[in-house]
């Protein structure tokens, strides 16, 4: 796969992980479900299939250093940072547009750096299908999720199940999209399941450098102008400046928004290989093992007629008394509790706290 490049979404902020995930630091870039940071287990995923000189890395100011410090295998000049953090098709198309003036024939998989993954040998084979179908068309191909429940925390993708005359791709397991779907309330996502036709979205996509850049001069005009001004410019001293400039005027907007719901060469890639978000702390919990009480702890906890808990000590020693159901974060500086099922609000704590200005390190 010589043409091959992968780009990893790193700008986030994680708030929701908030107390462990703060801005310098960020989910990403944490330890959060099993061991090597996220931001490590997406990188070393692909490695059998896009080599360190493919992969590209795009994150904002904050986290420079500390993508320097753990992807230090990673060139330097693959490490793009965003001026400020702009949604995924601007950054989608800073590095398309990169990559493509680095390699015509490119083909992109796009992944954001936060992912759980648990079957990775699944995850390469889908990765693989969609490269093929890239490098015979101008499809753009997102990744869809098979659902295993009723999520209302997920976008949904509907596919069409049309017969291979219609879809020359179908063999390959790649199927046109119908329609994306916002979050649904409940009863809505117990709809999409029954039906058989949904996915989750993932928000993982395979498509070729230039296909990806001709959908966006169509639709997102405003865009590729800017882009088209970068691309004079890039590896020169002048770049930085230019991209803080460019990055003042782009505006912020998903590649789903801008793109893909708009494109009429849309498909999705069908996939069923352990895939999380790993969105709030709650996903976190439903990730973890527990003990005998249904408790998941991490550290020194003290436990009496304690269930069905999720607790990480951090450094400090926890005693729980009488509790069930709750969700239990401590860092040096901060402690989180919440119920289970509440952890998609602690978002709305932060943004409390930062509009009050009580920590300099949110």
């Amino acid at each position: 796969m010589s043409n091959t490049y992968a780009v990893i979404m790193a700008g986030g902020v994680g708030s929701r992980f908030w107390p462990k995930s703060r801005e310098r630091s960020p989910k990403q870039f944490l330890e959060i479900v099993g061991s090597g940071t996220m931001i490590q287990n997406t990188v070393t995923r692909i490695q059998s299939i896009v080599p360190a000189m493919n992969t590209f890395v795009v994150t904002n100011k904050l986290q420079e250093e500390l993508t320097y410090k753990q992807l230090p295998f990673i060139p330097k000049e693959n490490i793009l940072i965003e001026p400020v953090g702009r949604n995924t098709a601007p950054c989608i198309g800073l590095a398309a547009s990169l990559i493509h003036k680095i390699d015509p024939k490119a083909i992109m998989i796009v992944l954001p750096a936060d992912h759980v993954i648990r079957n990775v040998d699944e995850f390469l084979r889908v990765l693989d299908q969609a490269v093929k179908v890239a490098e015979i068309s101008d499809a753009l191909i997102t990744i869809g999720i098979k659902p295993s429940r009723p999520e209302t925390g997920y976008g949904y993708i509907q596919f069409d199940e049309e017969p291979q005359t219609s879809n020359p791709y179908k063999n390959e397991g790649v199927l046109r999209v119908k329609t994306f779907a916002e979050k649904p309330n409940l009863e809505t996502a117990e709809r999409f399941l029954q039906s058989g036709d949904f996915l989750w979205n993932s928000g993982m996509f395979v498509w070729k450098a230039q296909s990806i850049l001709k959908e966006i001069e169509v639709h997102m005009p405003d865009l590729h102008v800017q882009l088209k001004t970068l691309n004079q410019k890039p590896g020169t001293a002048e770049f930085r400046g230019a991209l803080e400039q460019a990055y003042g005027i782009i505006r912020s907007i998903s590649i789903d928004y801008g793109v893909m719901e708009k494109a009429g060469n849309v498909f999705v890639a069908k996939g069923d290989f352990g895939w999380s978000d790993v969105g709030s702390w709650d996903e976190v919990v439903r990730l973890a093992s527990t003990d005998n009480d249904h408790n998941s702890i991490k550290g020194v906890v003290i436990a009496k007629d304690a269930t069905g808990n999720y607790i990480d000590a951090g450094d400090k020693i926890v005693a729980v008394v009488g509790v069930e159901d709750l969700i239990i974060v401590t860092t040096a500086d901060a402690v989180l509790v919440c119920r289970k099922g509440q952890s998609q609000n602690v978002k709305e704590i932060v943004d409390y706290m930062r509009r009050k200005q009580m920590n300099d390190e949110l």
